[in-house]
């Protein structure tokens, strides 16, 4: 299959980038992120998550984060909603999109979550009814699609039950998410031709984490799958508290390094991106993992340096 023309990316940064993070974050930083990677072009931004303080304490500031935020016309703003309660904060808040998450994986959906796959889609029911009574975007993501660090592997035919169970639901995106990154290139050929026979390609998302160093690998296998939406992260912020050892998501810059090198349309600008990921890096006090960011941002110095 030909690559696509375009691809659509969703920033997860200032939600699944930081709510791992020990070390509390500013309101004022999680604005400033989200407003500089709007500047940079992001049209999809998943900018806080609606949990209970207790569990994420990190995501304690959503509603005044959602105040704050800046909404330019064209710009799709998501957030995590898990219950009715945080439905309702999304909705007060003018969410565009609200999100779900369901696991591949009977252990994982039990240490996770603490129920059963089945009874997680039915927890989600009256989130989705009332998503689409509201005419919000539903977006879902299938975790640990590829491995669980409890189960081990999971089967295919685990990630197409629950993807079909999320498109009846009436999920408009479906993200096919590689929680804690051991999944391979062949691997995600697989997943995707099983998954695109009970859903349609254009409602399939890719979620990809590096911690075997694998992401972008897997990027390019998804595209060539037919994929052309995907999810990634600043600065490769995030992680999983569930999954021991999990790296961050894949970095913003690296994959649009990557689509810009293949000709691909991403609508962002690569230059304003690398100096959001030094600078929200900086703010947390360590180096980017960005590959491509650190490169560019060291090449820019150097330039600065001789002239």
């Amino acid at each position: 299959m030909s690559l696509p023309s375009r691809v659509f990316i969703t920033e997860v940064a200032p939600r699944d980038g930081l709510q791992n993070e020990k070390q509390p974050v500013s309101t004022d930083v999680k604005v400033e992120l989200c407003e500089r990677l709007l500047a940079a072009g992001v049209r999809q931004l998943e900018a806080t998550s609606f949990v209970s303080p207790k569990w994420v304490p990190q995501m304690a500031d959503a509603a005044d984060v959602m105040a704050r935020l800046p909404r330019p016309a064209g710009v799709t703003v998501s957030v995590l909603t898990p219950n009715m309660k945080g439905f309702e904060a999304a909705l007060a808040c003018g969410a565009d999109e609200v999100v779900i998450f369901a696991a591949a994986s009977e252990a994982f959906s039990m240490r996770n979550i603490n129920c059963s796959i089945a009874e997680s889609i039915e927890r989600f029911r009256p989130v989705a009814q009332a998503a689409k009574a509201h005419r919000l975007r539903l977006r879902a993501a299938v975790s640990v699609a590829f491995g669980c660090p409890y189960q081990g592997e999971v089967p295919v035919a685990s990630v197409v039950d629950v993807s079909a169970r999320l498109r009846d639901l009436g999920c408009d995106e479906i993200g096919i998410a590689d929680t804690i990154g051991v999944g391979t290139a062949a691997h995600v050929a697989r997943v995707f031709d099983a998954v695109t026979r009970a859903v349609p390609l254009e409602q399939l998302s890719g979620h990809f984490h590096d911690t075997y160093g694998q992401a972008v690998a897997n990027v390019v296998a998804s595209l060539q799958s037919g994929v052309f939406r995907f999810d990634s992260s600043i600065a490769g912020l995030g992680g999983c508290p569930y999954a021991k050892g999990a790296t961050g998501n894949v970095a913003t810059e690296d994959v649009v390094y990557l689509m810009h090198g293949l000709g691909i349309e991403t609508g962002l600008d690569l230059d304003r991106l690398v100096d959001t990921g030094q600078w929200i890096s900086a703010q947390l006090g360590r180096r980017s993992q960005s590959r491509a960011g650190n490169a560019l941002a060291a090449r820019r110095q150097r330039e600065i340096e001789t002239t």
